[in-house]
């Protein structure tokens, strides 16, 4: 495996890839790398000749009282993983690499709409952070397929209109959910949870099940938004938004029959926020 820290660099490895005529998948990380993240090196395998990996923490999606200083970094682990993982290519690159001009002063993209609810009214500019760096990252890779987690989902949907209003020639594969055997979906913020509050961490999910069974049972959404708020509090977590909304867009349900709906969460554990999501299919 490659570990390149240049875009000029980058830029040649892939080029002669793509001279050969293999076709080149892209898994975009900030590092501190799981079993989730090694799922989706294995996904974008099936879809292609090369696989690029990029670790790199990008500030302009942490906001003034986010966790940018003390996000675990831990490039010799990613690196063996990684190449463990069938991985062809690291791309690590600097603060200065990836922002020539400053991270303050670079060129921003704003998604509209999709990124100014739930985790968009929770972390304001944390979408436009991922927005420029994703587009970004893909002017540098130039990949024919990226692949990008369920777990985040509003950010897989943002990541999705990004691609499909700007033209760009690459096709998004959503990757599922990683779990552990409780149900806690597996996250690089998951070691920051001491003992006691990693065994309540999977009433995350709990909560997401209980929403979707409610759904079910044809109770009022409203009244299902309720309890899990009410639920996730008794559990120990402080709630930024317990909602049901529709899958393709995020928007809130209109009650029509063709609607695919989906359960996100988000909510603090001590000092660790989790996030997590579950379809109604």
């Amino acid at each position: 495996m490659q570990i390149l820290e240049q875009v000029r660099a980058l830029r040649e490895a892939v080029g002669a890839w793509r001279r050969g005529g293999e076709r080149i998948a892209f898994v975009p990380t900030m590092g501190n790398l799981h079993a989730g993240h090694y799922s989706l090196i294995a996904l974008a395998r099936r879809h292609a000749d090369r696989v690029v990996a990029s670790v790199f923490v990008n500030p302009t999606q942490f906001g003034p009282n986010e966790d940018f200083a003390r996000y675990p970094r831990t490039p010799r682990e990613d690196a063996a993983g990684l190449e463990s993982a069938g991985c062809d290519l690291m791309f690590c690159p600097t603060v200065a690499e990836m922002y020539p001009l400053g991270h303050d002063r670079c060129v921003q993209v704003r998604v509209p709409g999709l990124t100014e609810e739930l985790d968009g009214a929770a972390r304001p500019g944390h979408f436009d952070g991922v927005a420029t760096v994703v587009l970004r990252l893909f002017h540098m890779v130039q990949p024919d397929v990226a692949v990008f987690g369920r777990k985040d989902f509003q950010q897989l949907r943002v990541i999705e209109y990004l691609v499909r209003d700007l033209a760009l020639p690459l096709e998004i594969v959503p990757a599922p959910i990683a779990r552990d055997p409780d149900g806690l979906a597996l996250s690089s913020r998951n070691r920051y949870l001491g003992e006691e509050e990693r065994a309540r961490a999977p009433a995350l999910h709990r909560t997401l099940v209980a929403m979707r069974e409610g759904w079910r049972e044809g109770r009022a959404i409203p009244s299902i938004q309720d309890e899990a708020l009410a639920s996730l509090r008794a559990a120990g977590f402080v709630p930024d938004y317990a909602e049901i909304r529709r899958s393709a867009d995020l928007a809130r349900p209109a009650g029509t029959c063709d609607e695919i709906l989906i359960a996100l969460v988000a909510a603090r554990l001590g000092s660790t926020r989790l996030i997590d999501n579950l379809p109604f299919v």
